[in-house]
């Protein structure tokens, strides 16, 4: 078995500052660490248990990202998320709706395209609650 220690994904964007600037500055992710030197240096954001390392450059910047990456954000209140990221100019691919599942899910998309799914888990769905642990949420 591997004994994994770490993990973060990878984006390799066709502007890195563009996407520094999208990442760091309208989601407000907060930093973790930073490397290199000059436009391609990474930069790896804290992504609640994870972590999203911006590095690099792609190498066909017309080429669009994989349809099957996309990143998956929980956080308390999408409607606030919602009107924090409109007031920072970000366009919202699709506005908050509670989903059959019962999960609030809103969908953005970063400068080259990448999906971003930010979901809220409401007070009364099952994620809430624990089994047989009183008062656990």
């Amino acid at each position: 078995m591997v004994h994994v220690l770490s993990s973060r994904t990878l984006l390799h964007p066709s502007d890195p500052e563009r996407s520094r600037a999208f990442y760091g500055e309208q989601l407000g992710l907060a930093v973790h660490r930073e490397f290199g030197t000059g436009p391609e240096r990474g930069t790896v954001y804290f992504l609640g248990g994870g972590f999203l390392e911006v590095s690099g450059r792609r190498e066909d910047a017309a080429d669009p990202p994989s349809a099957a990456v996309r990143l998956w954000l929980q956080v308390e209140d999408v409607a606030a998320a919602e009107d924090e990221l409109r007031a920072k100019g970000v366009e919202i691919a699709r506005p908050p709706v509670r989903e059959p599942w019962g999960l609030i899910e809103m969908w953005i998309a970063d400068p080259d395209g990448t999906r971003i799914v930010l979901v809220e888990v409401p007070a009364d769905h099952p994620l809430r609650f624990r089994p047989g642990i009183q008062g656990v949420q």
